[in-house]
């Protein structure tokens, strides 16, 4: 930090198992990365290069070099791991993952249907070399998941071998653990959060009134997923009291103004 003011919530230093900000990057060129690296790289813990947008994005391993640089694990959508698996070419995306020279990797089925035991197959299989990030939850809002079942996935991923689990909001943020409108599914969030550690999932939240809720609900270091790339230092913000949607929530008591 630039200087110090006091009775802000404590943050963990990187590399972090709680607090995570994880930003979508769906395309940014080579110096967009490396000025969001200059701007916001501290604050940053993984970069998602969202859906397919690897295959078609220019410069693509100096980009994830430059990322690793910046100590900010990157790894590609898990829509783009559907899209071999559903071809039959899983193999040639470990080699692709390989070829990149990428440890993080996430493992989705928002787009296609696979059973709950191929799905924990795949995670078992590539844990064993590569930090794994699952996603629960559909990209398609007519699929409706009952609460119960986000536990039970939720918690076969979990053991399956996957380092966090991902609550599905698309980068929209009007699908999964939101209505159509974005507004929190509250009573959804809250059971899930009472089965599973909310340490072990990082909740899509691509919009700020988003972020406030999980910020109320959870406190500082809750894990955010789906951050637009220039949302990073004002999510940060957020986190910290130093915006006016949180401003109250980490003050001593006899500063807070009623």
């Amino acid at each position: 930090m630039n200087f110090t003011i006091p009775f802000l919530p404590q943050r963990p230093e990187k590399t972090r198992e709680s607090g995570i900000t994880m930003v979508m990057d769906k395309g940014l060129s080579l110096a967009e990365a490396e000025n969001l690296i200059s701007s916001s790289g501290h604050l940053i813990d993984f970069v998602k290069l969202g859906f397919g947008t690897s295959l078609i994005t220019g410069n693509l391993a100096q980009k994830i070099e430059c990322y690793k640089n910046a100590n900010i694990k990157v790894y590609l959508g898990g829509t783009l791991f559907e899209a071999f698996v559903i071809r039959n070419a899983f193999d040639q995306y470990v080699k692709l993952l390989d070829t990149l020279k990428i440890n993080t990797l996430e493992i989705s089925d928002g787009s296609m249907s696979m059973t709950m035991d191929d799905k924990c197959n795949y995670i078992h299989q590539l844990s064993k070399n590569f930090l794994v990030i699952s996603e629960v939850g559909s990209k398609d809002a007519s699929i409706h998941i009952d609460t119960a079942d986000w536990v039970k996935l939720m918690k076969a991923e979990l053991d399956a071998g996957s380092w966090k689990v991902i609550a599905e909001a698309r980068e929209s943020g009007n699908v999964g653990i939101y209505d159509s409108s974005g507004k929190a599914n509250t009573s959804m969030i809250s059971e899930i959060s009472a089965h599973i550690e909310p340490n072990h999932i990082i909740w899509e939240a691509p919009i700020k009134t988003q972020q406030v809720w999980f910020i109320k609900q959870f406190g500082s270091n809750v894990n955010l997923g789906n951050i637009a790339s220039n949302e990073v230092i004002a999510l940060e913000t957020l986190r910290l009291g130093l915006r006016g949607d949180t401003f109250h929530d980490f003050l001593p008591e006899n500063l807070k103004q009623k």
